[in-house]
């Protein structure tokens, strides 16, 4: 199961009720357990009431050709060519009545995306828990890290340099217009009574 995890966890082509309390912020950098990524999570820019989070650092950031990882097994064909650099992999999970997030993270490895929660127990400490069909689950436990490594993106979410959202998460929702209040009919004068 672990390895099951392991490829649903990694995304990259690397191999809900209301809750009762906030749950622990997780932004920050984290390392994943098998040391492939760094994903960065914060407040999703469009949600500052979710979390999304995005592969800032690769160990192996191009193919064997020598040119940057795409996210090539996408299901979206549109996706298919994007850098894998900078991908968003975690899609806006909210929290949870357990104070855990919980949504959905994207697998680069399948090109699927999985029910997860994540958690913070430690300081410097992310649980990680996937599912694939709701029962075969399994747990990882990303650890945080300060500093910054070559090739790594350090640049605001959707700046130059930086990750860069999923359309959906990209901007703030348009607010729905608010309704102008009916304006006056005007209304006839009324007849003069006749004397």
């Amino acid at each position: 199961m672990k390895k099951v995890l392991t490829g649903a966890l990694v995304a990259l082509g690397l191999s809900s009720g209301a809750a009762l309390a906030a749950p622990k912020d997780p932004s920050g950098t984290w390392l994943t357990e098998d040391g492939r990524a760094r994903i960065r999570i914060e407040k999703c820019p469009s949600r500052a009431d979710r979390v999304c989070g995005y592969a800032v650092w690769l160990k192996t950031p191009n193919d064997d050709k020598g040119q940057p990882r795409v996210d090539f097994k996408n299901t979206d064909a549109k996706k298919r060519s994007r850098p894998s650099l900078g991908h968003q992999l975690i899609m806006g999970l909210k929290p949870n009545a357990d104070n855990r997030y919980e949504g959905q993270i994207y697998n680069a490895d399948d090109g699927k995306l999985y029910d997860v929660s994540i958690w913070t127990e430690e300081p410097g400490e992310l649980n990680v828990r996937g599912c694939l069909m709701g029962f075969l689950c399994g747990s990882q436990t990303w650890t945080r890290v300060n500093d910054t490594l070559p090739g790594q993106l350090t640049a605001p979410t959707g700046a130059p340099n930086g990750p860069r959202p999923d359309a959906e998460w990209a901007a703030a929702p348009k607010a729905a217009p608010a309704s102008a209040p009916a304006a006056a009919k005007p209304t006839a004068p009324a007849a003069a009574p006749k004397p």
